[in-house]
């Protein structure tokens, strides 16, 4: 595991050395770009027999669990990270548009996916059960809060906007896991669940990780307000978001949830009350460090993992309809809401067409694709989602500013600047 690990940093900062020294795109984007065009590579020059390097690839990547690398390692702090800098009482203020845009929205985008692929796939010759046409909608619906707030930080974003979109990407990520697990239990049992089951597990899951976040977010607040060294204050921090995410998933809580809790709590109350102005620094400094490179190693195995994912030709044509479909369903479940109702949801003219083409997603939706039961199944759905996941990055990452830029009124955006 350690060869493992040296060679992912290692490649991470190469990429992003390249990245920042030739590209000049945003690092996420950049390092996933340039891990890609590395795998085809090596692709092509086993292709003309010099496959060394691409069997040491494949063999890496197949020693990585990424799915259990992502989901119980680099989320909890992924998440922490990027909670710690919301300002609360701005997300207060948006606090029922978010809730609905996370619960109503991601539940209706499950469906709506899930039945068009239904419909979609015997077109191209490919059948998927139903049960898995719903892992699918429930894994690819929820946006990924380490993409988004990443990309649309650095994408000029009104500050509303931002504050939506990315409130919405950190809460809607703990309810599309729960439905994943809920439809995967069920494929895995024969049983299928009923509607009080089901809002009864919602409840557990999500439920559970808010007010455990509250619970874990309190003690470690004061914690941090009965001493002043920033060293200790720092290593407080980890220490509650790795702990206490291990001990969520072990009491079947939501630790994605629970660590947003704790996070907003964090860097509100416990920045303001709880620390001094170098703990404040030390802090700031270490988790957007900690952060930064997490974000880049989780982009850079992104980008590789092309290389253990085979395409068909027919799969190749089946892929743009079904992107077109998840743009869709982000559409009917969010755009034409906060854009019919934008003084409701008291957004500017054109928020909506923001908030539809930045609904980016990432490293969850690959990672859970990667936890499924092997087979036939779990190969058309990872294919189909890692599919999506980079057209998301690099298409809809890189062209958000300029949706931005040509949709919210310029009076609209200086004055949230």
């Amino acid at each position: 595991m350690f060869e493992v690990a040296v060679v992912c940093l290692v490649l991470t900062a190469l990429f992003a050395y390249v990245n920042h020294k030739y590209v000049g795109l945003p690092t996420t984007i950049g390092v996933m770009g340039i891990a890609q065009v590395f795998s085809f590579g090596l692709v092509g020059l086993s292709a003309l027999g010099l496959g060394s390097l691409h069997d040491y690839e494949v063999s890496l990547l197949s020693s990585i669990d990424f799915s259990q690398v992502l989901m119980e390692g680099m989320l909890s702090l992924l998440l922490f990270a990027g909670a710690l800098h919301v300002d609360l009482s701005e997300l207060k203020a948006y606090s029922w548009q978010v809730l609905v845009l996370a619960v109503i929205g991601t539940v209706l985008s499950t469906l709506i996916v899930a039945a068009g692929l239904w419909y979609l796939l015997p077109l191209f010759g490919f059948a998927l059960p139903f049960a898995y046409c719903l892992v699918f909608g429930a894994l690819i619906s929820p946006t990924d809060p380490i993409a988004v707030m990443g990309i649309m930080t650095t994408a000029g974003a009104p500050k509303n906007l931002e504050l939506m979109i990315s409130g919405e990407s950190l809460f809607n990520d703990g309810v599309g896991v729960v439905l994943f697990a809920l439809v995967v239990g069920m494929i895995t049992s024969g049983q299928s669940p009923t509607v009080s089951h089901g809002a009864l597990l919602l409840l557990h899951e999500a439920g559970g990780g808010i007010v455990f976040g509250l619970v874990l977010g309190c003690v470690t607040y004061l914690l941090l307000k009965s001493i002043e060294s920033y060293m200790e204050e720092v290593l407080i921090t980890l220490a509650s978001v790795m702990g206490g995410y291990a001990l969520a998933m072990h009491l079947h809580v939501s630790g994605p949830l629970a660590m947003v809790i704790v996070g907003l709590i964090i860097g509100n109350h416990g920045r303001q009350k709880a620390m001094g102005d170098m703990t404040r620094q030390y802090l700031d400094m270490f988790w957007e460090l900690l952060d930064a490179m997490l974000n880049s190693v989780l982009f850079v195995l992104i980008g590789l993992e092309v290389i253990i994912i085979s395409y068909s030709a027919g799969l190749l044509l089946a892929v743009i309809p079904v992107i077109a479909l998840t743009l869709a369903a982000r559409l009917i479940t969010v755009g034409l809401p906060t854009g019919l109702f934008r003084k409701t949801f008291r957004l500017s003219r054109g928020a909506w067409k923001v908030l539809t083409w930045g609904g980016l997603r990432g490293g969850i939706s690959v990672a859970l694709a990667l936890s499924l039961p092997k087979g036939p199944e779990r190969d058309l759905v990872l294919a189909l989602t890692y599919a999506i996941v980079v057209f998301s990055i690099l298409v809809q990452g890189l062209s958000i500013g300029w949706v931005i830029r040509k949709s919210v009124p310029v009076s609209h955006h200086t004055a949230e600047h």
